[in-house]
């Protein structure tokens, strides 16, 4: 009968770290930060950039013009030695992304970067004057256009072509 007395202190004491563990678990749990909601994402001031891209570059770069406070502005960059690579990016209303890319690079392979792997539709849109192309099929949805002056301009993002329309009209190109 000794065996079993040792049996039963094993099966007692597997069960009483076991409790232990589990009340470790709840403690840690209840203290632990555990936010469900979004991060709040910083709203980006692109002046600067913009009047420096909208003097070093070969073509009128493009930014928006009234839209509503709740497009808020996350990046922006530009790069002169990337064939005056212009970015602004945006965080739509609903949390969709929506950027804006310039670029003098050759149309297709900027195209294909910008809208990240978007193939081209038969679909025109005609926005502010401007005959803009419809992309769809890659990561990205996008509107492009194709300048005169060399430049292709992607308004692109995981947002709807409604969202991507409303960019596009709210563009001042300088």
């Amino acid at each position: 009968m000794a065996g079993s007395k040792g049996k039963q202190k094993t099966v007692r004491d597997m069960v009483l770290s076991l409790g232990v563990i589990m009340i470790a678990a709840a403690v840690i749990y209840v203290f632990l930060p555990h936010d469900d909601k979004e991060p709040d994402i910083k709203r980006v001031d692109y002046r600067v950039e913009l009047l420096t891209a909208r003097r070093a570059a070969a073509y009128p770069v493009a930014a928006p013009e009234g839209l509503p406070t709740s497009w808020k502005a996350t990046s922006v960059r530009f790069d002169a030695a990337a064939s005056d690579a212009w970015h602004l990016g945006f965080r739509a209303p609903d949390g969709e992304y929506v950027a804006v890319e310039q670029s003098t690079r050759k149309p297709g392979a900027f195209i294909q970067e910008a809208s990240q792997g978007a193939k081209a539709t038969e679909v025109t849109e005609e926005i502010a004057g401007r005959t803009w192309t419809r992309y769809t099929g890659g990561r990205y949805d996008a509107l492009v256009l194709k300048g005169p002056d060399g430049s292709t301009t992607v308004v692109a993002g995981t947002g709807s072509f409604a969202q991507l329309k409303t960019m596009v009209g709210a563009l001042r190109m300088a």
